[in-house]
């Protein structure tokens, strides 16, 4: 590896020290339906997350609140020491990608079929720190 490839390798591995990421596979839900979910929380505050999560009425919401509540468990143990309350988390980035697809045959009238697509998902969200961000940017 180059010294040039190696420096931005160095400060990749220094960036995400910083950070806490969760990953959720297989979600069986569609990945249009998890999405809407993703975007009511991108950019927010963790505990403003939480709890829009909490009383939201979409189905998708539960794994996505059990996902964040993994990836801030992650944050507290890279940051020992620290809390979470003090250190302004938030949402820095969630994606969802599409996942497998089951393919199932349902039987139709006059000897037709129809074509069932079970779809799911990958969910993937970062947690990061503002105060780290300030201190860096200064």
């Amino acid at each position: 590896m180059g010294a040039r490839k190696h420096n931005r390798a160095e400060a990749l591995k220094e960036a995400r020290k910083n950070v806490a990421i969760a990953r959720l596979n297989d979600t069986p839900t569609s990945p249009y339906k998890m999405r809407l979910v993703a975007d009511m929380i991108r950019g927010q505050k963790v505990e403003l997350a939480l709890h829009s999560l909490q009383y939201s009425t979409k189905d998708a919401a539960k794994p996505v609140y059990k996902l964040l509540r993994s990836a801030i468990a992650n944050w507290e143990a890279k940051n020992e020491g620290k809390r979470v309350e003090d250190s302004n988390l938030y949402v820095k980035e969630i994606w969802v990608d599409e996942g497998r697809t089951l393919k199932r045959i349902q039987a139709a009238p006059h000897g037709r079929a129809f074509h069932i697509r079970k779809r799911s998902n990958h969910v993937t969200i970062i947690v990061d720190s503002r105060i780290a961000n300030d201190a860096n940017e200064e």
